[in-house]
């Protein structure tokens, strides 16, 4: 496995040099400004990528103004509340995607983000959980939460600013050529081994988690 350092020095042959390479780069916020966002936001973001899977993301970037309004600003309480007659609405809403499971995991998210409550909240739980863990916090979010498997817990977190990696296309092809796996990771010793070459390169280069994954990315796209 190379050093971050050589990985870095790829991506940055790649695309203009050092200065360009950070300038494409991007921060994680800190575990305080992670902790502010409220609870509705965080509903509403990984409901967002729920629906886009399987669709054009300007489709529903373009209907999300009606999103917001049909589920309420995705207050957690109302969501969580979602009851026969107002799923039943929802599925004739020309407001939103019409997709019956993915209307049912809004209702299902909102009632693990109330659960959250009792540890500090969502934004504290997810904020504060330790990047050398990542893996483990998106196979939390798989087990407790609704349809936050795959890629979309991981874009959730990205786009709301939490620390992450994402297995993008060219993500996994670097961490192939570095031999860290074999193959797109999705058992969980292949995530483990994909936590411990991220953690080996946090501790190379004192950067995050989001930092290291996009200049893996940008070392092969």
């Amino acid at each position: 496995m190379r050093s971050f350092q050589e990985i870095y020095d790829i991506s940055a042959g790649r695309h203009g040099g050092t200065e360009a390479l950070e300038a494409m780069l991007s921060r994680p916020k800190s575990a305080k400004e992670l902790a502010a966002i409220p609870e509705d936001r965080w509903l509403a973001e990984m409901s967002k990528y729920i629906f886009a899977t399987g669709l054009n993301w300007t489709v529903i970037e373009k209907k999300w103004p009606g999103f917001e309004e049909a589920f309420h600003g995705f207050e957690l309480g109302k969501c969580a509340m979602m009851d026969d007659r107002m799923f039943d609405a929802l599925l004739t809403d020309t407001r939103i995607v019409r997709h019956g499971a993915k209307i049912g995991s809004v209702r299902d998210n909102a009632a693990f983000l109330l659960e959250l409550r009792a540890d500090g909240g969502v934004g504290k739980v997810l904020g504060e959980w330790p990047s050398e863990t990542f893996s483990d916090l998106l196979e939390m979010l798989k087990k407790r939460g609704s349809r936050l498997g795959g890629m979309t817990g991981a874009y959730s977190m990205r786009m709301l600013g939490r620390d992450s990696y994402i297995l993008s296309r060219d993500v996994v092809a670097r961490l192939i050529a570095e031999g860290v796996v074999d193959k797109t990771p999705g058992s969980k010793s292949s995530m483990k081994a994909v936590q411990g070459a991220f953690n080996t390169w946090m501790e190379q280069s004192g950067r995050s988690l989001t930092e290291i994954s996009r200049v893996l990315a940008l070392s092969v796209g």
